[in-house]
């Protein structure tokens, strides 16, 4: 079936004798759906850039990926999390295949370290591993002999963040490519050459970025050139973009050249003791500057007094006797080799972090998390970087997302990817929020900048988890604010609290589906992403509006970025951000037509501030009110 003829056809194809009726459990038609689908086809078609902001429940998963099925084009869908593309590859796609058998072929492809490295299991098994490991490596090899795609999650028997698998997967640095002797069993190729040959290629956000990165850099690629590409949680975009386009450097990866160096050392230069020397000395070094950063963030100066910079000086003092030994010694074998040019590569990246920045283009800046240390570059401009390497990569582009308006509206969202000229559709979610919900804007709360604002927070929340019955989320902006909420609600409330940290994410939300009326506090993580439908998520409350830290030294570079260039940092920028990030932890509320709930934001400057009303105009339609007992009365009726 063509798209031309198709276009005019979406009603009968998505309507009432849709294939899908009698597949599908509850299908149901959705007008929204259905016109949806019939712009996803004409872009396709086309070709053009399309803004499609889609509410939860119009089945916007089925409006993009049907008509790209059906285009005879080949088409990425790229998503915003691992959740969502096994979503689309293990339960949407094979129930659209089975409705409509000779539609396109499907592939998945994930970044490298999801795949399985034959050389790098083979070398673990040679060397051996300490005492814990091992039981895994041996799960992993027996796992080995018998998989067909090498897609490491198809072992269920090894944990996620087991220390096997970076010894058992490759990356960048370490990953040998035509000289490798097993790459005629490589998965990762074999995966990419399947993919070449796909139709419908699904991927997530960090490789279609990875790709684009390597293909301006001029490095190869990792995808197709195809014809169309659809993003899905397209919001996420902007900020992957400056973090994928950007140059990063961690003490990690310093320290992991002079480990695999010292270990390639002794396997085949054993007798160089100069090498031996230099490859401790470096050692030496990236320790000392790992220790030496204070915590949070900060901008990078590499020229200055602080101790962090000193001890950087002091790496790039030692990087170069290592290279050199390194080049000499690199003949006597491939993991020398192969330590000599990942050296050369570091060098270049050492060499950007210590020079002048480009303050117009960049900004550079320095991160201790836990006991990592970050170097970061970072572009000021997203949209110019989305502008010249992604849209110019492909004919058609489709951004969807359920939160792409700014109070109501695509200009400011067009402003943020970049965008001068696209089709905009809205789709809203077919939910009457008016019966459904109630916003609840709490009276007499302090201004989030007074130290009592939490703990005024709290105090106005528990008689609306009271009259919930638990069955809540309660997010906050900060780790500090819900860990003074964590000491406090843990005496005062009589359902089951559940705090961010506690357990691994999946975990958590598996115990709180469980409980039927616990309270779950969660930071940033918790915002998006998680779909809870039924009565165990009955109410979500928001401590503050989710404007990022004014500290941060990259907001800060762009905030004075858009001050040059005659704008209002705190309406192009700040606002837009703060306005999806709402928008974001407010949709975890109502995801069914079954469900009932109420969505409580503290934030007084909702209603004391003129910006207040983007935020609540950005909001779904809900009845409004700062009147405690008619929370009461809504859970009331519900009884």
């Amino acid at each position: 079936m063509s798209v031309a003829i198709a276009c005019g056809e979406w009603q009968e194809i998505l309507g009432a004798t849709s294939p899908l009726a009698a597949l599908l459990p509850g299908f149901r038609v959705r007008a929204q759906q259905q016109e949806m689908a019939a712009r996803v086809a004409i872009v396709l078609a086309d070709g053009g850039v399309a803004l499609i902001e889609a509410g939860t429940g119009t089945g916007k998963s089925f409006a993009y990926l049907l008509p790209a099925l059906l285009s005879g084009r080949q088409v990425i869908v790229s998503t915003g999390s691992r959740a969502l593309q096994d979503q689309l590859i293990d339960k949407d796609l094979p129930l659209l295949h089975r409705a409509w058998p000779n539609s396109a072929r499907v592939m998945r492809l994930k970044g490298r370290s999801n795949y399985l490295c034959p050389y790098r299991l083979q070398e673990s098994l040679r060397d051996g591993v300490a005492g814990p490991i091992q039981r895994d490596l041996l799960r992993v090899a027996d796992w080995a002999a018998t998989t067909r795609e090498g897609d490491i999650a198809e072992l269920r028997g090894v944990a996620e963040d087991s220390a096997v698998w970076p010894l058992v997967t490759s990356t960048r640095d370490n990953c040998l490519g035509a000289e490798c002797p097993e790459q005629s069993r490589c998965p990762v190729l074999d995966a990419r050459r399947q993919a070449h040959e796909a139709e419908l290629i699904v991927v997530n956000h960090h490789l279609l970025l990875s790709d684009l990165a390597l293909k301006a850099e001029g490095k190869g690629d990792l995808l197709p050139n195809a014809d169309a590409l659809i993003v899905d949680e397209a919001h996420q975009l902007p900020e992957l973009t400056a973090q994928f386009f950007g140059q990063h450097l961690s003490a990690h990866r310093l320290a992991e050249w002079g480990r695999d160096s010292r270990v390639a050392a002794l396997v085949e230069a054993a007798d160089d003791a100069e090498l031996r020397a230099a490859i401790q000395t470096w050692e030496r070094a990236v320790h000392s500057w790992q220790e030496s950063a204070g915590e949070g963030r900060q901008e990078w100066r590499p020229d200055d007094d602080s101790r962090v910079a000193q001890q950087f000086r002091e790496i790039l003092r030692c990087a170069e006797p290592l290279q050199e030994q390194l080049r000499t010694v690199a003949v006597r074998g491939k993991g020398l080799e192969q330590c000599s040019r990942r050296g050369a590569e570091l060098q270049t990246v050492l060499a950007h972090f210590a020079a002048p920045g480009l303050a117009e283009q960049e900004v550079r800046w320095c991160e201790r998390r836990g006991r990592g240390l970050l170097l970061h570059a970072t572009p000021l401009d997203p949209a110019e970087t989305l502008q010249k390497h992604l849209f110019s990569q492909y004919s058609a582009v489709l951004l969807t997302s359920a939160t792409l308006r700014i109070g109501g509206d695509f200009s400011q969202t067009r402003k943020l990817f970049g965008v001068h000229d696209s089709q905009d559709f809205l789709a809203a979610a077919p939910f009457d929020y008016a019966r459904q919900a109630l916003l609840y804007l709490p009276a007499g709360l302090p201004e989030p900048s007074s130290p009592t604002y939490t703990r005024a927070c709290l105090e106005a929340a528990i008689p609306v988890l009271e009259a919930s019955a638990g069955r809540a989320f309660f997010l906050f902006t900060s780790h500090r604010a819900l860990q003074e909420a964590a000491a406090i609600l843990s005496s005062r409330l009589r359902y089951p609290l559940l705090v961010q940290g506690q357990a691994p994410r999946a975990r958590l939300l598996e115990r709180f589906r469980a409980e039927g009326d616990a309270v779950l506090l969660g930071a940033a993580s918790f915002w998006e992403g998680i779909d809870v439908q039924g009565e165990a998520l009955s109410t979500v409350i928001i401590d503050k509006l989710p404007f990022a830290s004014p500290g941060d030294p990259v907001l800060q570079a762009r905030m004075q970025r858009i001050r040059e260039q005659g704008g209002e940092p705190f309406r192009d920028l700040q606002i837009p951000q703060a306005v999806i990030a709402l928008c974001q932890g407010a949709g975890r509320l109502i995801r069914s037509e079954q469900d009932r709930g109420v969505l409580m934001l503290c934030d007084p400057r909702l209603r004391s501030k003129g910006y207040g009303r983007i935020f609540l105009q950005s909001l779904p339609p809900m009845h409004q009110s700062s009147d405690l007992a008619e929370v009461q009365e809504f859970w009331q009726k519900r009884t």
